[in-house]
């Protein structure tokens, strides 16, 4: 099933789609973000530094709510580390500036992402969208399936009971079992207890919910690692309320839209904070690219009070970055390798879909952390027809990075080409309240957005002091309705 480039969350699937319709049509006509240059030497509520994904999220919501937001970027392009670059820059960044082959297709083909991140079409990154309504300026398409590594072979990932039954991955008591779990997820309705079946989610770990149901290790690791999202097992022995939201909320992704729980935008995610960046200048945000921050002003009082660029200062209060623009006020935490891979087939196995997830959890190939694969293809208008991309990562835990990626390059087949980047994981020192430098985490190995929605949440609050409420698909859908009347 295909989803029409005209319908919006509630509609039945067809081929691309908009998350929502458009209120300001004339933002289409912009072919780039809008980027202003005015003289710096102003006061602003707020400066943002970088235009990575997160740092774009903060400055579109805290524009929408009236905040005088300047927001700068070293680079000449959006996106920072989550941007998507043409097959030229590609080369250019991996290979030292040689050329890409011709036999590659056109460089206006290829927006190829630097990070791997699909979206859960039920899950907050998407309330985030639709919150700061830069869904207008985005089409997305389905991500066609989700599937686990277990027992050296690859299968789709069951949502529901009737999944469930007919899944490889469970033996015929196995899949009782399961079934009579995702009977028990489906019907579980957190503010209902009767729903509950006598399972206490806020006492119980979730260990003792996978013993009450009987389930085994392996059926374990598929709930816990490719339903649940959990980066380890650290999740099993904490109580159980957390991982049984997850775990809903996969599902309801799930129904939204059939075959699998992921959307993903249409040219790449360095759509996304291109997106925001339109919402935030329509609320007054101003945007300038390649300017070199040489200094972040602090007061007597430690507090910080601006920013210098270029000879000229920007005075504010409050100022969010990336790590990269304040590294003495991060500690790294961790290595991550990743592995773009450009292929001229489907991933094996997959009922030549074009786009899959794929994870491998940890205990499958005798690791602390789990592998990723993100795949997506020419549908997606990311590559020249033909081609598949296919994005690798993982946390290091070894000497030999690259080949722990080695189970995953296993699943692909014939890689025609592949760029390999090892990148430090940074998170900030301090919590921001005592200089009122607010520091964003590093994007991890992860190929979905609920951790960074997780620091999107945390930094929002921090900054100002409350907590990031988002619609609910009810009062969404009533917005819709009465927009529609």
């Amino acid at each position: 099933m295909e989803l029409s480039a005209t319908q919006n969350m509630f509609a039945p699937p067809l081929t691309t789609f908009s998350l929502w319709p458009i209120s300001d049509p004339s933002f289409f006509l912009f072919n780039d973000p809008p980027t202003i240059q005015p003289t710096m030497n102003e006061n602003y509520d707020v400066i943002v530094l970088g235009t990575g994904l997160t740092e774009c999220i903060l400055s579109g919501l805290l524009s929408v709510e009236g905040k005088k937001v300047l927001h700068m970027d070293r680079n000449d392009y959006y996106g920072g580390d989550c941007a998507s670059l043409n097959l030229t820059q590609i080369f250019r960044k991996f290979r030292s500036g040689a050329n890409p082959p011709e036999s590659f297709g056109r460089d206006r083909d290829y927006a190829i992402d630097l990070i791997p991140k699909f979206m859960m079409a039920n899950g907050a990154f998407v309330r985030m969208l639709s919150h700061c309504e830069v869904t207008n300026y985005l089409e997305f398409k389905q991500i066609a399936g989700s599937y686990v590594f277990r027992d050296a072979a690859i299968s789709k990932v069951p949502a529901n009971e009737m999944e469930a039954v007919k899944s490889p991955l469970m033996g015929l008591f196995e899949k009782r079992r399961a079934k009579k779990f995702f009977e028990w997820v489906q019907n579980y309705k957190a503010e209902d207890p009767a729903t509950h079946g006598g399972v206490d989610v806020e006492k119980m770990t979730m260990q003792q919910v996978y013993t009450h149901f009987g389930l085994e290790s392996g059926t374990q690791d598929f709930i816990g690692h490719a339903m649940a999202l959990y980066l380890d097992d650290s999740y099993i022995n904490k109580p159980a309320k957390e991982a049984i939201e997850r775990i809903v909320m996969y599902t309801l992704s799930v129904l939204r839209y059939g075959k699998s729980p992921y959307v993903y935008p249409l040219y790449g995610l360095g759509e996304l904070p291109q997106a925001f960046a339109r919402r935030s200048a329509l609320y007054g945000g101003t945007y300038m690219l390649s300017k070199p921050i040489d200094e972040v002003v602090y007061g007597a009082d430690g507090k910080v009070t601006g920013v210098k660029s270029e000879g000229e200062e920007a005075h504010a209060p409050i100022v969010i970055g990336d790590p990269s623009y304040f590294t003495s006020k991060v500690k790294a935490t961790g290595k991550i390798v990743r592995s773009i891979c450009l292929l001229k087939h489907p991933v094996p196995k997959t009922d030549d879909s074009d786009s899959v997830q794929i994870i491998i959890p940890q205990n499958q190939v005798k690791r602390k952390s789990d592998i990723y694969i993100a795949c997506v293809s020419s549908a997606h208008k990311v590559c020249a027809e033909g081609y598949y991309v296919a994005i690798v990562s993982t946390t290091i835990e070894t000497s030999t990075p690259e080949l722990e990626l080695d189970p995953a390059y296993n699943l692909l087949g014939p890689i025609t080409e592949k760029f390999v980047s090892i990148v430090d994981v940074h998170e900030p020192l301090a919590d921001g309240s005592a200089d009122g430098v607010f520091i964003s985490k590093s994007y991890d190995a992860t190929s979905h957005f609920e951790t960074v929605c997780e620091d999107v949440f945390s930094l929002y609050k921090r900054i100002t002091g409350k907590d990031l409420h988002l619609a609910t698909w009810e009062e969404l859908q009533a917005k819709q309705d009465a927009a529609n009347q």
